[in-house]
């Protein structure tokens, strides 16, 4: 066990709880202490509580004291994004054009977190309304990298990003329509899984919108899909019911041989791949192929006017969000999201029509293209994290989405797809392998993906509070 309880993993946390080694009031102080050394520079966290926190740790010290903790996750610190309602507390959306309004449920990620004994001890930000791959916002304080405090963490889950790679605790919830828990978690150097549509239950749900794990290791986000997987009757994609042995993850790298795994590198639109990142991926592959894997190249499926595609049709929808909001309250909107969606005010009927079947047409290009292989590898994003006061790798708000070209497919096909560390930049920045799976097999891509942690090199220690 790790001295510093807060960057103990939550598989050593529950350990030691079994045992009477530690106490979850210990750890949440740790925590909470150590968030406090970070937290001026980094700006992760929205409604900090370490009150709250208390009060819940001490409930679950009880409950472990009594032989009777309330589920596999009692006493564990975790973070929740913003946009996942928590009941009693407002949903900002990232940006200041909302009315703040309590919310009346927790949303079911909250639900079966909070079930199973989870200390809540605050929520994470992100940009205006999720749009954003950093940690721009209009409501809160620009978000950064802890890895680089010039760097943006990305987004839209940019404040459980850079939690996770800070050792705000282990476990932490984002979401994803586009790449927003990928992308941070990849320049976070952390690890996430975008599970198959409907396979973690949220609210509201709609098409390619997903929650997931993101933690410092596999086994953790293991641990948390126990949990957030387990269904409930408000998201109409909610998959059935399924018994999955979520524990047996718990490969090792002989899983690896044999594996059909297709090898993309060029994502067929939008930004070209960085040279570190492209030998950062390259290296990954040698390394699968030296653990058994077979590694086939794979042509780009994707194309420029998929990507268009799907921008104008979010453009539009958010368009018609803007129109919907008081004049005092647009004016609040970030520029960037008010000169992204006022550009849609042209679209035609068609364009809109043309744009929506776009969606459809990546999912059917995503599927064909994956049905070789077993998995598939590539880089989560082309570019290395853009400067923190950037909304966008590009800071063109009518060229958005030029780094979600390998992430994106994923969400239109209902694929799992992760995230993991697979090295470095020469600046000391990490690069993300994305690890997906064929739509269902949530639980495969975790054992790849826990195989691949093995044979990877060693990992360089997470950053630490400068001057700390």
């Amino acid at each position: 066990m790790n001295n510093a309880l807060h960057s103990a993993s939550a598989v050593e946390l529950l350990s030691a709880y079994r045992e009477g080694k530690l106490s979850p009031v210990e750890v949440t102080q740790d925590v909470l202490a150590h968030v406090a050394r970070w937290e001026h520079r980094l700006q992760a966290t929205y409604l900090l509580r370490p009150e709250a926190a208390l009060e819940q740790a001490r409930a679950s010290e009880a409950r472990w004291r009594s032989g009777a903790p309330l589920g596999p996750l009692d006493g564990v610190p975790v973070t929740i994004k913003e946009n996942i309602a928590t009941r009693g507390d407002p949903l900002p959306a990232g940006t200041a054009a909302v009315d703040l309004k309590p919310a009346a449920l927790d949303a079911p990620p909250a639900a079966r977190l909070r079930e199973s004994g989870a200390v809540f001890f605050s929520k994470t930000t992100m940009p205006d309304y999720g749009m954003l791959s950093s940690g721009l916002s209009s409501f809160h304080t620009l978000a950064r990298n802890p890895w680089d405090l010039s760097r943006t963490p990305g987004g839209s889950s940019a404040g459980a990003g850079a939690a996770a790679a800070a050792g705000y605790g282990p476990l932490h919830v984002g979401t994803d329509i586009g790449g927003s828990l990928r992308l941070p978690a990849g320049w976070c150097g952390i690890f996430t899984l975008k599970p198959s549509l409907g396979r973690i239950p949220i609210d509201p749900p709609y098409m390619g919108r997903a929650a997931g794990p993101m933690t410092r290791t596999v086994s953790d986000s293991a641990l948390m899909m126990q949990v957030l997987s387990r269904p409930d009757a408000r998201d109409s994609m909610n998959l059935p019911p399924n018994d999955i042995d979520w524990a047996s993850h718990e490969v090792g790298a002989d899983h690896l041989k044999g594996l059909r795994i297709g090898l993309l590198l060029d994502a067929g639109c939008g930004l070209p791949v960085d040279p570190e990142i492209h030998a950062a991926v390259e290296h990954a592959a040698r390394l699968f192929e030296a653990a058994g894997a077979i590694v086939e190249p794979m042509q780009p499926f994707m194309t420029q006017a998929m990507l268009d595609g799907m921008d104008h049709l979010w453009r539009m929808r958010s368009h018609v969000d803007m129109q919907s909001l008081r004049p005092d309250q647009r004016a609040k909107v970030l520029p960037y999201i008010r000169a992204w969606a006022g550009s849609a005010d042209g679209f035609s009927g068609e364009h809109v029509f043309r744009a929506f079947s776009q969606f459809h047409a990546t999912r059917v290009a995503a599927v064909a293209a994956c049905s070789k292989f077993d998995y598939v590898i590539s880089p989560v994003a082309p570019n290395m994290p853009a400067p923190a006061e950037d909304p966008s790798p590009t800071n063109d708000p009518l060229r958005p989405l030029e780094h979600i070209g390998f992430t994106v497919p994923f969400n239109m096909s209902e694929q799992p797809a992760a995230s993991i560390n697979c090295g470095y930049s020469a600046a000391g920045l990490p690069i993300g392998l994305q690890i997906a799976g064929q739509r269902f097999d949530d639980l495969g891509v975790l054992r790849v993906a826990r195989a691949f942690e093995q044979i990877r090199e060693a990992q360089r220690p997470w950053p630490e509070p400068p001057g700390a």
